[in-house]
């Protein structure tokens, strides 16, 4: 959930730079609602985790691949099993 945005310019007025400000503490929260529950932890078909749209956005812009792609799929896949987004992940198995 967005807190805070800040707009300032840059390079003596030139470039406009607008900063965001994100409060993840919702979404974990309801990540280990999801984990406590066992919800999507069974089967053929696991619930992985919950990604803040605002983060896949950034992934995905940073990685240059388009929605839906099969790269954009790969870029969520390495990034969620990095260890650095485990926060969000409600299941910690590999796929």
């Amino acid at each position: 959930m967005k807190i805070k945005e800040k707009v300032h310019h840059e390079d003596g007025g030139k470039k406009l730079v607008i900063e965001s400000v994100y409060d993840n503490t919702e979404t974990i929260n309801q990540v280990d609602e999801i984990r406590k529950s066992g919800v999507g932890q069974k089967g053929d078909f696991r619930h992985v985790g919950r990604i803040p749209m605002y983060l896949l956005v950034s992934w995905l812009k940073e990685a240059g691949v388009a929605w839906g792609s099969k790269e954009a799929k790969e870029i969520i896949r390495r990034k969620m099993l990095s260890g650095e987004f485990d926060k969000f992940r409600n299941w910690k198995g590999t796929y």
